[in-house]
């Protein structure tokens, strides 16, 4: 694990957002101005949109960036449920480029992650920014204890992408994901974690003492990462 894990308080969402999406604008600056463009992945559910609606309004040149979802439900285009619809909407008409990762209406969830994977090759490697979340349960992106975790935990190092079945479903959106993997997203040049509530806050700090041997998948993230991680979290 990184010695370098620096917490960020705030007394709410709103004010988190504000730093995280101008730490967010500072990184997409850096990586233009370093490689001529910049390739992020951005985390879904609810807890973010506030911190898109503040980085979509800033002045930066959108059409240098990539942004894919660390995650992502395999549903439609334009269903509720999916993550890149939800990032389109405040990063297209910005000009960014946002890269769908699941291939519309794929049944097989594995061929779906093998799909996904590839698209990923073609990408600038490493991210220079991964943004994530943490559920309760201690996922980050869509790596869930399940029967993938494992293959997402401890797979080739190559693998990008794939496809898992959370077990057991969520609740709040019970259909099977792909998510980057676990190298993919430790690689990243910079790995910002934001999140809400202390439940949660109390899974990160039992994760952070546990290290490499963690249950939490979140645990593994920060275990298996070099470099220095911010977290920011807010009271709710």
């Amino acid at each position: 694990m990184s010695d370098e894990v620096e917490w960020w308080e705030y007394d709410d969402l709103a004010e988190m957002a504000a730093a995280v999406a101008g730490d967010i604008g500072f990184i997409i600056e850096s990586a233009i101005d370093a490689r001529g463009a910049a390739v992020i992945a951005l985390a879904g559910g609810k807890t973010p949109i506030p911190i898109y609606e503040t980085l979509s309004s800033a002045k930066l040149d959108w059409k240098r960036v990539t942004i894919i979802p660390g995650d992502e439900r395999i549903v439609p285009l334009g269903d509720p449920l999916s993550n890149v619809t939800a990032l389109a909407k405040f990063f297209l008409p910005k000009g960014a480029r946002v890269m769908p990762i699941v291939p519309n209406a794929i049944a097989d969830y594995k061929a779906a992650g093998r799909s996904a994977d590839a698209l990923m090759q073609d990408l600038h490697w490493p991210l220079d920014l991964c943004l994530l979340g943490v559920g309760s349960d201690g996922h980050t992106a869509s790596i869930f204890p399940g029967p993938d975790f494992d293959e997402a935990i401890a797979g080739p190092k190559e693998c990008r992408a794939l496809g898992v079945m959370p077990h057991p479903m969520p609740d709040d959106a019970p259909v099977p994901r792909v998510t980057l993997s676990l190298a993919a997203i430790t690689t990243a040049r910079a790995l910002v974690i934001a999140f809400t509530g202390t439940e949660k806050r109390a899974v990160i700090e039992t994760a952070i003492k546990q290290g490499r041997s963690s249950p939490y998948p979140i645990g593994r993230a920060l275990a298996g990462t070099e470099l220095p991680v911010d977290i920011h979290w807010a009271p709710a």
